[in-house]
């Protein structure tokens, strides 16, 4: 769920001023409201990134009410564009895994949150244009380096996060992310390009633990029941 002006809005190549209520453009709900679109798709896990925060648009706690209120009935990430060690104790307040992402955060908020926060601190590496985006010096431009870093930490997991893919059912590199998971001691999810179960079986192969995935869910190409009862329920229906 990215959520803006406490509506989800539905990402598109990463240009998030141009992100359009999902309601707009869902084959499978007719709300953009987000406990609404809870209680119709029964996730196990939500995935939220809080474009307000994370666009600096005012008021930034304009959505905090209604991520508690998800986080109560679905275990939940939160994004907000952590930047300090305050920021993580506010995403922690209110949803049970704070990430932070490449983009806003450090190595050393990374660090001092992970040590702080054993199991409830998620790391993006965030892609934009085929670079990492980070604002840090500490922080490798090779996302290989930056996994090698983290491999110390008591992180929940990594997310690999390609804005110029989130939107697009464009696909993904499998050999990379196979390579990606193989040097990784955590978990490691993606984000962005998914186009259908092929590709979250095709994922599941080269040992990419889960997927963040909307469209695909909205445009119908992943059936919503997969949140619930996962890749088995699914390769169970197809047989």
């Amino acid at each position: 769920m990215d959520i803006f002006n406490r509506n989800v809005v539905l990402a598109k190549g990463g240009i998030r001023e141009n992100y359009r209520p999902v309601s707009d453009s869902s084959a499978v709900c007719g709300t953009s409201i987000p406990l609404e679109i809870l209680e119709f798709l029964h996730p196990g896990e939500v995935y939220i990134a809080d474009l307000n925060a994370l666009q600096g648009k005012d008021p930034i706690d304009i959505n905090s009410e209604i991520i508690r209120e998800v986080s109560s009935k679905a275990d939940t990430m939160l994004d907000f564009g952590i930047s300090s060690l305050r920021d993580v104790d506010k995403a922690l307040s209110i949803a049970g895994i704070a990430i932070i992402g490449t983009e806003t955060g450090t190595l050393a908020i990374i660090k001092d949150a992970a040590s702080r926060n054993p199991g409830r601190i998620s790391v993006s590496i965030d892609i934009k244009h085929g670079k990492i985006l980070k604002r840090d010096s500490e922080i490798p431009e090779d996302p290989f380096e930056i996994v090698k870093l983290l491999n110390g930490l008591p992180l929940k997991d990594l997310i690999f996060l390609d804005l110029d893919r989130v939107g697009t059912a464009s696909g993904f590199d499998p050999e990379f992310l196979r390579k990606l998971a193989e040097a990784s001691v955590h978990d490691v999810l993606l984000a962005g390009g998914v186009r259908g179960m092929e590709d979250l079986f095709a994922l599941e192969r080269i040992g990419i633990k889960g997927a963040l995935v909307a469209t695909a869910i909205h445009s119908g190409s992943v059936p919503p029941e997969v949140m619930t009862g996962g890749l088995e329920k699914a390769k169970n229906t197809d047989q």
